[in-house]
């Protein structure tokens, strides 16, 4: 199968990804950090080095470098860790829905007031969230990409205004982590990235990274490895926020990935582009085909096909072609009811550096036929 999923879950895993998260389960199924031999040593070890190349990769202090076991654990994280009732937090139409329903369940509770922006007539989404802001404003969250269209946001100048306001700015980084260079000395005060997409680790890898600056109170509480006198959660991090036993096989693993992203970022970020560039011109030729992305270095190409769902569409690709894309509303409703695709949602392709331009035009060439079948003329 041709997979172009790569957004939902990086479908490529490097050889050394695989082999250490296989070494790591054969040879060291050991709790990391919890008893003092040298196999629980060794496996805390893995995961100190994991947390240090993510802190020089990020610009963050390696302590305030927090593993969970998905991006969306880590968004909740960094939300409900740093309410302040009666507060009002801005967030965008462009998001995913792990940062939506956190955020209106607190609504909803009525903990917080909330609004979700749209980019203005000139597409300017910096200045809409500027005008909404209040004097109990405290909080910005956004993603760097819309995991619908791969629209980059300007993540980097959004977080200039959070800073000049004083307002907190969390970064939902799960389509842009291993695509895009982050730091967050850019006003960024919290990142959260799925370890298991662009960033080339294993599904249970999550990462919460954020500045010395913020404080984040835990969700979650139980045994540390540390302190273990104390009936209250440690107050130093990362134990604060990492209670209970660790997921040694992927966060050796993401490693592995992040290694690998880290020296050749630019390059792989140049061939995504030039994927999506491919591909959506190639999908202009098509008439009865709407593409709904620019291209981008996150591989992401999203479209319609008229008079078909793209749920059906989706179907004909994976039972006729042999190509695995998403159909859909990507978990991203308010996105599509900006673009008005909310009835039929947009296919979506994502492509992984390790996708060929010949899988590509074969691509191309199934929606032209889709395009030309009977029941959709």
């Amino acid at each position: 199968m041709i997979y172009f999923d790569n957004a939902a879950t990086g479908g490529f895993k490097p050889s050394a990804v695989v082999e250490d998260a296989y070494s790591i389960i054969k040879y060291l199924s050991a709790n990391p950090g919890r008893s003092g031999h040298r196999l629980s040593v060794t496996g805390q070890e893995r995961i100190y080095k994991c947390r240090k190349v993510l802190s020089e990769m990020y610009n963050s202090p390696d302590d305030r470098v927090v593993f969970t076991k998905n991006c969306t654990e880590s968004l909740n994280i960094a939300i409900f860790g740093t309410i302040k009732k009666g507060g009002h937090v801005i967030t965008t139409c462009y998001e995913h829905n792990s940062v939506l329903r956190p955020l209106f369940h607190l609504k909803d509770l009525g903990l917080i007031s909330l609004d979700v922006v749209s980019p203005d007539s000139n597409g300017d989404i910096v200045g809409a969230i500027s005008s909404k802001i209040k004097s109990n404003t405290y909080l910005i969250v956004t993603t760097a990409v819309s995991n619908v269209t791969g629209e980059v946001l300007p993540f980097e100048k959004i977080g200039a205004l959070a800073k000049k306001h004083g307002l907190l700015y969390i970064l939902d980084g799960a389509q842009a982590g291993g695509h895009l260079k982050i730091n967050l000395n850019s006003g960024i005060n919290a990142l959260c990235l799925a370890g298991h997409k662009g960033l080339y680790g294993i599904m249970g890898s999550g990462v919460l990274i954020f500045d010395k600056n913020t404080e984040i109170s835990p969700l979650i509480f139980g045994g540390t490895g540390s302190m273990s006198y104390s009936l209250s959660q440690p107050e130093v991090y990362p134990e604060k926020l990492e209670a209970g036993t660790l997921n040694l096989p992927a966060i050796s693993a993401l490693y592995e990935g992040v290694c690998l992203i880290r020296d050749n970022l630019d390059n792989f970020s140049r061939h995504l582009y030039a994927y999506t560039e491919r591909t959506i011109n190639a999908l202009k030729l098509c008439p009865k085909v709407t593409c709904y992305s620019k291209p981008n270095p996150c591989g992401i190409v999203a479209f319609k096909i008229d008079d078909i769902s793209s749920e059906q569409a989706s179907d004909l690709l994976n039972s006729d072609y042999d190509v695995a894309v998403r159909g859909g509303l990507h978990c991203a409703p308010k996105m599509h009811e900006f673009l008005g695709t909310q009835n039929e949602g947009l296919i979506r392709a994502s492509y992984a550096v390790q996708n060929t331009t010949r899988e590509i035009d074969y691509f191309v060439k199934s929606i032209i036929n889709i395009c030309n079948a009977p029941f959709n003329k």
